[in-house]
């Protein structure tokens, strides 16, 4: 922030100098209020309507063409993974993560929606140095630590014994 200081011609301006306190003040007056109640439940049900599209991919797999649960599984990810994709490309994906928040970055469409929007963006840099580098900017820390928590989680049912 500056003002305009008397005595220094028109347009010019100082510094106002601010204690890390009273920015904190200033700032938190400026914030736009939110509703947390609210976004809460935007993120459960769109969330929800996600998982709820989910189980229907699985359905059909399983009814159509006569899978497990366990079999079928694979196939709903990879089917929601390319419509997360397909609507990132479109640009649909976005609108619907402005309106529901969390609720649409917490399913697999998510990850998905964070590395293609990550790869469309830096298209023009080239496949390796944008596409390539770019796209496991955000990813890349998920993957470390879904590797990291699986290994340790392994680690604990060997010395526990279970199977499964």
């Amino acid at each position: 922030m500056a003002t305009k200081e008397a005595g220094r011609g028109a347009g010019a301006y100082k510094p106002l100098s601010m204690s890390a306190k009273e920015y904190k003040a200033f700032a938190k007056n400026r914030e736009p209020a939110r509703s947390v109640f609210k976004n809460c439940v935007k993120a459960f049900v769109s969330g929800g309507i996600i998982c709820l599209i989910g189980q229907g991919v699985q359905q059909f797999f399983m009814a159509a063409f006569q899978m497990t649960e366990k079999q079928a599984a694979n196939p709903t990810v990879a089917v929601m993974i390319l419509l997360s994709v397909i609507l990132t490309c479109l640009g649909v994906y976005d609108k619907i993560a402005q309106w529901a928040g969390a609720g649409s970055a917490v399913p697999v469409t998510g990850f998905a929606n964070s590395m293609s929007s990550a790869a469309i963006e830096h298209r023009s840099e080239g496949l390796v140095l944008g596409v390539g580098a770019n796209m496991f900017k955000l990813a890349g820390c998920v993957i470390v630590f879904g590797v990291v928590a699986a290994f340790f989680i392994g680690i604990i049912h060997w010395l526990l014994g279970l199977r499964g």
